[in-house]
Protein backbone atom coordinates (compact mmCIF):
# COMPACT_ATOMS: atom_id res chain seq x y z
CA UNK A 1 0.00 0.00 0.00
CA UNK A 2 1.98 2.94 -1.28
CA UNK A 3 1.52 6.17 0.66
CA UNK A 4 2.89 9.69 0.65
CA UNK A 5 4.33 10.36 4.10
CA UNK A 6 5.68 13.51 5.75
CA UNK A 7 8.21 12.90 8.53
CA UNK A 8 8.86 15.86 10.85
CA UNK A 9 11.78 14.87 13.08
CA UNK A 10 14.72 17.01 14.25
CA UNK A 11 17.02 14.11 15.21
CA UNK A 12 18.82 13.46 11.93
CA UNK A 13 19.83 9.88 12.77
CA UNK A 14 16.24 8.87 13.54
CA UNK A 15 14.90 10.74 10.52
CA UNK A 16 17.35 8.93 8.25
CA UNK A 17 16.56 5.49 9.66
CA UNK A 18 12.78 5.97 9.57
CA UNK A 19 12.87 7.56 6.11
CA UNK A 20 15.01 4.79 4.62
CA UNK A 21 12.89 2.11 6.27
CA UNK A 22 9.60 3.45 4.90
CA UNK A 23 11.07 4.05 1.43
CA UNK A 24 12.23 0.44 1.39
CA UNK A 25 8.56 -0.48 1.91
CA UNK A 26 7.65 1.45 -1.23
CA UNK A 27 6.41 4.67 0.35
CA UNK A 28 7.22 8.19 -0.79
CA UNK A 29 8.74 10.01 2.18
CA UNK A 30 9.47 13.71 2.59
CA UNK A 31 11.10 15.07 5.72
CA UNK A 32 11.58 18.26 7.69
CA UNK A 33 13.71 18.94 10.77
CA UNK A 34 11.84 22.08 11.85
CA UNK A 35 8.33 22.23 13.25
CA UNK A 36 7.19 25.41 11.52
CA UNK A 37 8.67 24.40 8.16
CA UNK A 38 7.12 20.96 8.45
CA UNK A 39 3.76 22.47 9.32
CA UNK A 40 3.87 24.68 6.21
CA UNK A 41 4.67 21.67 4.05
CA UNK A 42 1.82 19.67 5.59
CA UNK A 43 -0.56 22.47 4.65
CA UNK A 44 0.74 22.93 1.12
CA UNK A 45 0.89 19.32 -0.13
CA UNK A 46 -1.44 16.31 0.14
CA UNK A 47 -0.11 13.58 2.44
CA UNK A 48 -1.60 10.27 3.51
CA UNK A 49 0.29 10.16 6.79
CA UNK A 50 2.23 12.52 9.08
CA UNK A 51 4.88 11.19 11.47
CA UNK A 52 5.63 13.85 14.07
CA UNK A 53 8.24 14.14 16.77
CA UNK A 54 6.78 15.63 19.93
CA UNK A 55 9.56 18.11 20.73
CA UNK A 56 10.45 20.17 17.65
CA UNK A 57 12.05 23.57 17.13
CA UNK A 58 9.64 26.27 15.99
CA UNK A 59 6.40 24.37 16.60
CA UNK A 60 5.75 21.28 18.70
CA UNK A 61 4.23 18.06 17.46
CA UNK A 62 1.19 18.79 19.62
CA UNK A 63 0.68 22.14 17.89
CA UNK A 64 1.16 20.73 14.40
CA UNK A 65 -1.25 17.89 15.09
CA UNK A 66 -3.92 20.16 16.55
CA UNK A 67 -3.65 22.77 13.79
CA UNK A 68 -3.68 20.43 10.79
CA UNK A 69 -6.69 18.60 12.23
CA UNK A 70 -8.42 21.94 12.78
CA UNK A 71 -7.80 22.77 9.12
CA UNK A 72 -9.35 19.50 7.99
CA UNK A 73 -6.41 17.11 7.52
CA UNK A 74 -7.99 13.67 7.20
CA UNK A 75 -4.90 11.49 6.91
CA UNK A 76 -3.17 9.52 9.62
CA UNK A 77 -0.94 11.00 12.32
CA UNK A 78 1.66 8.99 14.22
CA UNK A 79 3.60 10.69 17.03
CA UNK A 80 7.16 9.79 18.05
CA UNK A 81 8.63 10.90 21.37
CA UNK A 82 11.26 10.08 23.96
CA UNK A 83 8.71 10.97 26.64
CA UNK A 84 6.55 8.02 27.54
CA UNK A 85 4.50 9.55 30.34
CA UNK A 86 0.77 8.95 30.22
CA UNK A 87 -0.05 12.67 30.19
CA UNK A 88 1.85 13.20 26.93
CA UNK A 89 0.21 10.20 25.27
CA UNK A 90 -3.24 11.40 26.28
CA UNK A 91 -2.49 14.93 25.12
CA UNK A 92 -1.22 13.66 21.78
CA UNK A 93 -4.32 11.59 21.17
CA UNK A 94 -6.55 14.47 22.23
CA UNK A 95 -4.70 16.71 19.75
CA UNK A 96 -5.77 14.39 16.95
CA UNK A 97 -3.02 11.77 16.72
CA UNK A 98 -4.04 8.25 15.73
CA UNK A 99 -1.13 6.43 17.33
CA UNK A 100 1.87 7.07 19.57
CA UNK A 101 5.32 5.45 19.75
CA UNK A 102 7.98 5.97 22.41
CA UNK A 103 11.67 6.10 21.44
CA UNK A 104 13.60 3.92 21.15
CA UNK A 105 11.24 1.79 19.10
CA UNK A 106 11.59 -1.39 17.10
CA UNK A 107 11.73 -0.64 13.34
CA UNK A 108 9.49 -3.60 12.51
CA UNK A 109 6.87 -2.33 14.95
CA UNK A 110 6.97 1.11 13.34
CA UNK A 111 6.34 -0.38 9.89
CA UNK A 112 3.55 -2.57 11.26
CA UNK A 113 1.85 0.40 12.91
CA UNK A 114 2.16 2.55 9.80
CA UNK A 115 0.60 -0.17 7.65
CA UNK A 116 -2.17 -0.83 10.19
CA UNK A 117 -2.98 2.87 10.28
CA UNK A 118 -3.04 3.11 6.50
CA UNK A 119 -5.37 0.10 6.29
CA UNK A 120 -7.78 1.71 8.76
CA UNK A 121 -7.72 4.92 6.75
CA UNK A 122 -8.43 3.14 3.46
CA UNK A 123 -11.40 1.32 5.00
CA UNK A 124 -12.74 4.51 6.57
CA UNK A 125 -12.53 6.29 3.21
CA UNK A 126 -14.63 3.53 1.68
CA UNK A 127 -17.07 3.67 4.57
CA UNK A 128 -17.74 7.39 4.13
CA UNK A 129 -19.45 7.00 0.77
CA UNK A 130 -19.95 5.00 -2.37
CA UNK A 131 -16.97 6.36 -4.30
CA UNK A 132 -13.21 6.35 -3.93
CA UNK A 133 -10.43 8.15 -5.80
CA UNK A 134 -7.03 6.76 -6.73
CA UNK A 135 -4.71 8.72 -8.99
CA UNK A 136 -6.75 10.35 -11.76
CA UNK A 137 -9.52 7.75 -11.45
CA UNK A 138 -12.75 7.97 -9.45
CA UNK A 139 -14.72 4.76 -8.90
CA UNK A 140 -18.43 5.19 -8.20
CA UNK A 141 -19.71 1.87 -6.90
CA UNK A 142 -23.33 3.00 -6.71
CA UNK A 143 -23.42 3.82 -10.42
CA UNK A 144 -20.99 1.03 -11.42
CA UNK A 145 -18.79 3.53 -13.23
CA UNK A 146 -15.26 4.84 -13.17
CA UNK A 147 -14.32 8.34 -14.23
CA UNK A 148 -10.84 8.89 -15.64
CA UNK A 149 -9.75 12.29 -16.90
CA UNK A 150 -13.41 13.27 -17.11
CA UNK A 151 -14.39 10.22 -19.17
CA UNK A 152 -17.17 7.98 -17.85
CA UNK A 153 -16.48 4.25 -18.18
CA UNK A 154 -19.15 1.67 -17.32
CA UNK A 155 -18.35 -1.27 -15.06
CA UNK A 156 -20.31 -4.49 -15.10
CA UNK A 157 -21.79 -5.57 -11.78
CA UNK A 158 -19.06 -8.16 -11.31
CA UNK A 159 -16.33 -5.71 -12.30
CA UNK A 160 -17.67 -3.24 -9.74
CA UNK A 161 -17.85 -5.89 -7.02
CA UNK A 162 -14.35 -7.10 -7.89
CA UNK A 163 -12.84 -3.61 -7.80
CA UNK A 164 -14.54 -2.82 -4.51
CA UNK A 165 -13.21 -6.04 -2.97
CA UNK A 166 -9.67 -5.28 -4.15
CA UNK A 167 -9.76 -1.67 -2.91
CA UNK A 168 -11.16 -2.64 0.50
CA UNK A 169 -8.24 -5.06 0.87
CA UNK A 170 -5.61 -2.74 -0.62
CA UNK A 171 -2.10 -3.91 0.15
CA UNK A 172 -3.24 -7.47 0.85
CA UNK A 173 -2.90 -10.32 -1.62
CA UNK A 174 -6.18 -12.03 -2.48
CA UNK A 175 -6.06 -15.53 -3.93
CA UNK A 176 -8.26 -16.43 -6.89
CA UNK A 177 -10.12 -18.83 -4.62
CA UNK A 178 -10.82 -16.06 -2.11
CA UNK A 179 -12.04 -13.71 -4.85
CA UNK A 180 -14.32 -16.41 -6.28
CA UNK A 181 -15.85 -17.13 -2.89
CA UNK A 182 -16.69 -13.46 -2.34
CA UNK A 183 -17.62 -12.14 -5.79
CA UNK A 184 -19.08 -15.31 -7.32
CA UNK A 185 -20.40 -16.95 -4.13
CA UNK A 186 -23.74 -17.74 -5.80
CA UNK A 187 -22.07 -19.41 -8.81
CA UNK A 188 -20.01 -22.35 -7.48
CA UNK A 189 -19.41 -23.73 -10.99
CA UNK A 190 -17.32 -20.68 -11.99
CA UNK A 191 -13.59 -21.42 -12.40
CA UNK A 192 -10.56 -19.38 -11.39
CA UNK A 193 -10.03 -18.48 -15.04
CA UNK A 194 -13.06 -16.21 -14.72
CA UNK A 195 -11.18 -14.15 -12.14
CA UNK A 196 -8.24 -13.70 -14.53
CA UNK A 197 -10.54 -12.60 -17.35
CA UNK A 198 -12.37 -10.06 -15.19
CA UNK A 199 -9.08 -8.72 -13.84
CA UNK A 200 -7.94 -8.19 -17.43
CA UNK A 201 -11.12 -6.34 -18.31
CA UNK A 202 -10.92 -4.22 -15.16
CA UNK A 203 -7.32 -3.26 -15.88
CA UNK A 204 -8.31 -2.00 -19.32
CA UNK A 205 -10.76 0.36 -17.64
CA UNK A 206 -8.72 1.71 -14.70
CA UNK A 207 -5.07 1.41 -15.73
CA UNK A 208 -3.63 4.31 -17.72
CA UNK A 209 -0.79 2.11 -18.96
CA UNK A 210 -1.74 -1.56 -19.28
CA UNK A 211 1.89 -2.58 -19.88
CA UNK A 212 2.83 -1.23 -16.43
CA UNK A 213 0.53 -2.31 -13.61
CA UNK A 214 -0.09 0.79 -11.53
CA UNK A 215 -2.96 -0.49 -9.38
CA UNK A 216 -3.81 -4.18 -9.82
CA UNK A 217 -0.67 -6.26 -9.35
CA UNK A 218 -0.34 -9.97 -10.17
CA UNK A 219 1.60 -12.11 -7.70
CA UNK A 220 2.47 -15.26 -9.58
CA UNK A 221 1.05 -18.33 -7.89
CA UNK A 222 -0.61 -16.26 -5.16
CA UNK A 223 -3.27 -14.00 -6.64
CA UNK A 224 -3.86 -10.28 -7.01
CA UNK A 225 -3.21 -7.18 -4.91
CA UNK A 226 -4.46 -3.61 -5.24
CA UNK A 227 -1.81 -0.91 -4.75
CA UNK A 228 -2.81 2.70 -4.38
CA UNK A 229 -0.20 4.11 -6.78
CA UNK A 230 -0.39 7.90 -6.60
CA UNK A 231 -3.18 8.63 -4.15
CA UNK A 232 -4.99 11.94 -4.14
Amino acid sequence: MTAKILLIEDESAIAEVVGDLLRSEGHEVESSAHGEAGFRRARSEPFDLLILDLMLPGKSGFEICHEVRKEGFGGGILMLTARGVVHDRVRGLQSGADDYMVKPFDPDELVARVHALLRRLRKSYLGEGSSIQFGDTIADFTQSKVYRNGESIHLTTKESELLQLLVKNAGSTLSRESILSQVWADQPHITERTVDVHISWLRQKIETNTSHRQYIVTLRGKGYRFEWGCID
